[in-house]
């Protein structure tokens, strides 16, 4: 209704500044006018910056469950802040807009009104596409909110602690260096590039043997497309999984060369928040 009101006030503030339009303008400002309000309801699907597509598979790609719900977690705060914000901001908008209105009402120069008129519908028009952008934003939230149950499922936990985060950290970076190594390794004949090669290192991992697992990887893919066969991105998935379990150990032990210990408990919190309020 807000919407319509503001397209109907646009349409005529229009035609009123322009009073030797052309005849041609005129007509395509009705069909405006006339169809505005299906484009508006049309336009309600995409006031959000991604689709839930994207959500899972172009803004969250960690390859671990703990670290997705790290990043799914980060899109929920950061949702939320936005929400706030943009709260805040409408309810200094709805004052601004009544003290422009009682203006108006004891206002008794005709330009000023007209001016305060114009500020009025300015108002207006900007609390409208706050509430278009606050209500994708609530689908937003919405959403991840739900992944983020979703992923406590998968898991099979209804929550997660921090040293459960830090334990999965080991798994995360060796698969995700891997994947890394893989995917710069497909265009450069099997060879891993530098970058990755640092990343690799820097994870006690073998140079080496990292990069003969990728030229044995790629050549099981190419011995299944002369089979006529099609190798899998599970096919992938799995592989990651089996060289994170071959170096499980070696960022520690690289850890412990250079005096460092992977996981401080002293350091942590792991009280289960849930468990501990419901004892209160």
């Amino acid at each position: 209704m807000v919407d319509n009101l503001k397209t109907e006030l646009v349409i005529k503030n229009i035609q009123t500044a322009l009073s030797e339009i052309k005849p041609e303008y005129k007509t395509m400002l009705k069909n405006i006018d006339k169809n505005m309000p299906m484009v508006q309801q049309a336009s309600s699907n995409f006031y959000k910056s991604h689709s839930q597509f994207m959500g899972v598979t172009l803004d969250v790609t960690a390859i671990t469950p703990i670290r997705s719900i790290k990043h799914t977690l980060a899109e929920v705060d950061k949702t939320k802040n936005a929400l706030q914000e943009a709260q805040i901001r409408m309810q200094k908008k709805s004052v601004e807009l009544k003290m422009k209105q009682r203006e108006l009402l004891e206002c008794q120069d005709d330009l000023q009104r007209e001016m305060l008129e114009i500020e009025i519908l300015e108002i207006q028009t900007h609390s409208v596409n706050a509430q278009n952008s606050v209500q994708g934003a609530i689908r937003k939230l919405n959403f991840f909110i739900n992944q983020y149950n979703s992923l406590l499922k998968h898991l099979g936990v209804d929550e997660i602690t921090e040293e459960m985060y830090e334990r999965e950290e080991n798994r995360y970076h060796i698969m995700t260096a891997m994947k890394q190594a893989l995917t710069s390794a497909r265009p450069r004949g099997g060879v891993i590039d530098e970058g990755n090669m640092i990343y690799i290192f820097d994870l006690g991992i073998s140079g080496a043997q990292a990069q003969a697992e990728v030229f044995a990887y790629l050549n099981t893919e190419n011995e299944l497309m002369k089979e006529g066969k099609a190798p899998t991105h599970e096919m992938t998935m799995r592989w990651l999984e089996a060289c994170a379990d071959k170096w499980e150990k070696d960022p520690q032990i690289f850890a412990n060369r250079r005096g460092f210990t992977l996981l401080d408990k002293q350091s942590l919190t792991n009280t289960k928040k849930l468990a501990s309020s419901k004892k209160q």
